[in-house]
């Protein structure tokens, strides 16, 4: 048995090495190629118009790359937040319904009532239910700190 999950371990442990070899390999060979084409079009503007002007074409081209790469952080990040709000909001409506859907949670509370009395209990399950509709209430309501988007 420990076998087998040693075994899937070292596969998928393999595989990942493979992968990240070969897109390490992709990104190195990317960024030779863009290296090349910038030197290409810089030769090309400092021909025709000079130093100086190929310079700044080229810091020019380097701060569009930087500005879509740091646009492409901003949106991937704010779709991160996205998505942990929804799984959160998704975690917190089904934390109270699976837990009072849970077989040995209800076994358990049937022999709790049967040992203590069901006399007894009804102030303890009154004061239990109010509670509950507290915690349900609060779970819903958006909070005012999460409503801000933090940076």
């Amino acid at each position: 048995m420990f076998q087998r999950i040693i075994d899937g371990i070292s596969a998928s442990t393999g595989t990942t090495i493979r992968l990240t070899s070969l897109a390490a390999g992709a990104a190195f060979a990317l960024f030779i190629t863009t290296c090349f084409l910038c030197a290409a079009a810089f030769i090309s503007v400092l021909q025709t118009y000079g130093p100086v002007q190929a310079c700044l074409a080229g810091a020019g081209i380097f701060f569009l790359l930087t500005l879509t790469a740091a646009a492409t952080y901003w949106g991937y990040k704010r779709q991160m937040q996205k998505r942990a709000r929804i799984a959160a909001e998704r975690a917190a409506k089904s934390a109270a319904s699976s837990m009072l859907a849970d077989p040995m949670l209800i076994a358990t509370g049937l022999q709790i009532v049967r040992a203590i009395g069901v006399k007894r209990l009804l102030p303890i399950l009154a004061i239990g239910g109010v509670a509950l509709g507290i915690m349900a209430s609060r779970a819903g309501a958006p909070d005012e700190a999460a409503a801000e988007p933090a940076e």
